[in-house]
């Protein structure tokens, strides 16, 4: 499998190693992880991430917030944003801001595959 890349934001541990088991279940193997908004933005300018994860709700920066910057940064970056709140406002305003997908938790195992499948080829 290519090495793509795959930065997993959200201030949950938990959410972040079901995303990561999930995904090397799959044959990713390459990570980046971060706890907050602050991180996820220097991570991704640091490292280019093909793929990012990328939750709602965090501290510092917020994943919209996240999202605006990561666009600003690479218009074609592939993000997809995870949350609890299934609110119709916050999916419009993530794909409005240039989100690729959107998943709402608790996802299943092979949603994530698919969208992971699909935005990588």
């Amino acid at each position: 499998m290519d090495e793509k890349v795959i930065l997993i934001a959200d201030d949950a541990v938990f959410m972040r190693k079901m995303i990561r088991s999930t995904l090397e279940s799959a044959g990713y193997t390459k990570f980046l992880e971060a706890k907050n908004g602050n991180e996820a933005i220097a991570l991704y300018q640091e490292s280019g991430a093909d793929l990012i994860f990328l939750d709602v709700t965090m501290p510092d920066k917020d994943g919209l917030q996240v999202l605006k910057e990561i666009m600003a940064m690479r218009p074609d970056a592939k993000v997809v944003m995870c949350s609890a709140i299934g609110q119709d406002g916050t999916i419009m305003d993530a794909i409005r801001s240039g989100a690729s997908e959107f998943i709402i938790k608790p996802f299943k195992r092979d949603q994530v595959i698919d969208v992971v499948s699909s935005l990588l080829g």
